[in-house]
């Protein structure tokens, strides 16, 4: 998987900008607890599964060194934050969020096609 790393607040703005690209189905963004077994099953699975597609970038947020960024993505796309948490942003907006072993690539790339 080519994880796009989050490590600033203008990191999460280029993902967000990118998700606006008419050539980008959307853009996800994992938000992964380094401290949780749960959340290192999530990315084990999302990582084995994901075909990397460079119109569907997936982004990596390590929640535990970028709380203040993990805080900011629950406020702008209005989701309770839980860890660990997929997001999937089209245009600007969360148009799915699945959090611990609810997370599935099937879920995610279904998403999408709607």
């Amino acid at each position: 998987m080519n994880w796009l790393p989050i490590e600033s607040l203008a990191d999460l703005k280029k993902a967000i900008e990118n998700s606006n690209k008419d050539k980008t189905k959307a853009v996800l963004i994992f938000k992964h607890s380094v401290r949780c077994s749960i959340s290192s099953t999530a990315k084990f699975r999302l990582q084995s599964f994901w075909e990397n597609d460079d119109n569907f970038p997936a982004y990596y947020l390590d929640l535990i060194k970028y709380r203040e960024i993990s805080n900011q993505v629950a406020i702008d796309f209005n989701v309770r934050h839980e860890s660990p948490q997929v997001l999937v942003i089209k245009n600007g907006k969360c148009i799915f969020n699945a959090s611990h072993l609810s997370i599935s690539v099937k879920d995610i790339l279904a998403s999408v096609k709607n």
